[in-house]
């Protein structure tokens, strides 16, 4: 879930308009936009505190079997107020619970999206490192 809520957009709609076999599907919980209180800990471990707002959008949708029966059930939350792309994350999150479908979405799907978060994630620790000071303090001889 969080590689789908973390990927481009344009990239989820691009495998989805490339899948042959489109399920059908209902939605459980239409894309809707809030907002959540994001808490933190001072240190990672001292007293919660409330940090701010965050806005999120979560979407819930079923697919259907073959026999018109229930399917799976795929959710998707991610920051920001994109509908479509929670959408798409719910699609993907059903689909890849389906054992017939699961590995070739982590190959054609999953794999390439965590490689370019993770390729994402090193240019910008590379682009901070750049600006990185680092302070040290001098003892000084008087008591």
């Amino acid at each position: 879930m969080s590689i789908l809520a973390k990927a481009d957009p344009g990239e989820l709609s691009r495998a989805w308009d490339s899948l042959d076999d489109k399920p059908t599907w209902r939605w459980l919980r239409k894309p809707e936009t809030g907002l959540v209180m994001v808490r933190g800990r001072a240190g990672g471990t001292g007293a919660a505190f409330n940090l701010g707002e965050m806005t999120v959008t979560r979407c819930a949708v079923v697919t259907e079997s073959g026999d018109g029966n229930q399917g799976f059930t795929g959710q998707g939350y991610l920051a920001g107020r994109d509908r479509r792309h929670a959408e798409l994350a719910a699609l993907f999150d059903a689909l890849l619970q389906d054992s017939s479908r699961r590995s070739a979405l982590e190959d054609t799907l999953l794999k390439p999206l965590a490689d370019g978060l993770a390729a994402r994630r090193r240019a910008a620790s590379a682009k901070s490192a750049a600006t990185k000071v680092d302070f040290f303090t001098l003892v000084r001889g008087e008591d």
